[in-house]
């Protein structure tokens, strides 16, 4: 099940991934939005551009999953993206913030 990290904004995320959860998902994809998706569909392209309106980055998709998991969500979580913003957050830093943020994996 997938949800675009800060859409509709970022406060809610971490709520919609508890009820994602809660409705029976057993595998969470976080969309970390990128500025030029053009490998998706128009309405995944519609939910980065808002999330990125929002100021949604890396860091702070990574605080949704851990707040999220301060909440008590349980499901595992993937981060779904393109590799551009995560090569430019650092590979090992990225790894490293992601086991702390409670990420289980990558898409």
């Amino acid at each position: 099940t997938y949800v675009t990290a800060g859409f509709p904004t970022a406060e809610e995320t971490p709520d919609i991934l508890l009820a994602m959860e809660k409705g029976g998902a057993d595998i969470l994809e976080l969309g970390a939005p990128f500025t030029d998706p053009i490998a998706d569909g128009p309405t995944i392209q519609t939910s980065n551009t808002i999330a990125l309106q929002n100021g949604v980055t890396i860091e702070s998709t990574l605080k949704m999953v851990k707040d999220a998991r301060s909440k008590g969500l349980k499901a595992p979580v993937l981060l779904m993206g393109y590799y551009n913003p995560l090569l430019s957050y650092g590979e090992e830093r990225l790894l490293n913030d992601c086991a702390d943020s409670g990420v289980n994996g990558f898409i």
